[in-house]
């Protein structure tokens, strides 16, 4: 059973315990049908005896798959990052982003700025690229009303082809094919491991020597270590959360305004920068 796909999502820890709480009903299930099986089968002939055997076998083998999987999930949960995260879509406590380096798109002076932290594994983020983005993109970044901001938020335990994705997305970058990538990759969860990457790269058109130089060097790993460590400082726990603020005119750093947590819908971000730009000096 594999686990890495039932338990993805925008936040690793509630899905494993929502995970936890669906996998116990399972077990109750399984131990409360064994005496119905068995009361069924003893007034039935003795013929049907091996039937009966073959029942009480699939519900050991059942429940013994059952208490792996559980043992799997506590590992699971045992590794996550514990947080103080902000309630969600609420105005955050006093918090600056540095965004020196960070991949960007639309006005680069623009005051509003939405920065993204996401994982290139989550499904959740992937529908928020499809059905999402591009309306953004349409009304805030290409009019110049927004800033956008992308950063890296790999949840390893649970994802783990997302970090290699992301350093696939910075080594196109250095040849100028960020975006290529960081819609190439979205578009195609279902081949994110290192051995998928040389396509993709292909695919988008950056030269082939020079990123697989910098993939196997692994010279963005720790950057986006680092930013997931400030991340984390600030309350991310989970993909994708997205941050508003206001641009400093004279630094890279962005003064946070709001927080949002999940793959909302255009409408939610739409009312979100609105206000957010019928507030702007």
């Amino acid at each position: 059973m594999n686990l890495t796909k039932r338990i993805g999502g925008h936040d690793g820890l509630s899905a494993a315990r929502h995970l936890l709480l669906m996998t116990a009903l399972a077990a109750a299930s399984l131990f409360g049908r064994a005496p119905d099986v068995l009361a069924q089968q003893q007034v039935q002939p003795d013929e049907n005896l091996k039937e009966l055997r073959e029942d009480v076998r699939s519900l050991k083998e059942g429940m013994t798959a059952v208490q792996r999987e559980l043992q799997e999930i506590k590992k699971l949960l045992s590794k996550q990052p514990v947080v103080a995260a902000a309630p969600a879509n609420e105005a955050p406590r006093e918090i600056l982003l540095d965004l020196g380096g960070a991949p960007s798109k639309g006005d680069a002076g623009a005051r509003l700025v939405l920065v993204e932290y996401s994982d290139y594994q989550c499904p959740f983020c992937s529908r928020y690229v499809r059905d999402t983005l591009p309306l953004i993109e349409r009304d805030y970044i290409k009019t110049g009303k927004i800033k956008y901001v992308f950063r890296d938020f790999p949840l390893e335990s649970i994802h783990p082809n997302a970090l290699v994705a992301s350093e696939a997305a910075a080594c196109a970058g250095e040849q100028g094919k960020y975006w290529e990538m960081h819609d190439r990759l979205f578009g195609n969860q279902g081949a994110l491991a290192v051995a998928d990457m040389a396509a993709h790269a292909r695919a988008v058109g950056v030269n082939q020597p020079n990123f697989q130089q910098c993939l196997a060097g692994g010279r963005h790993k720790e950057p986006i270590r680092k930013d997931m460590a400030e991340a984390i400082s600030l309350g991310v726990s989970g993909t994708p959360t997205f941050f508003i603020g206001l641009a400093s005119p004279d630094s890279s750093k962005v003064k946070v305004l709001r927080v949002m947590k999940g793959a909302g819908s255009y409408v939610n971000f739409k009312e979100v920068l609105d206000g957010a730009l019928a507030a702007l000096p």
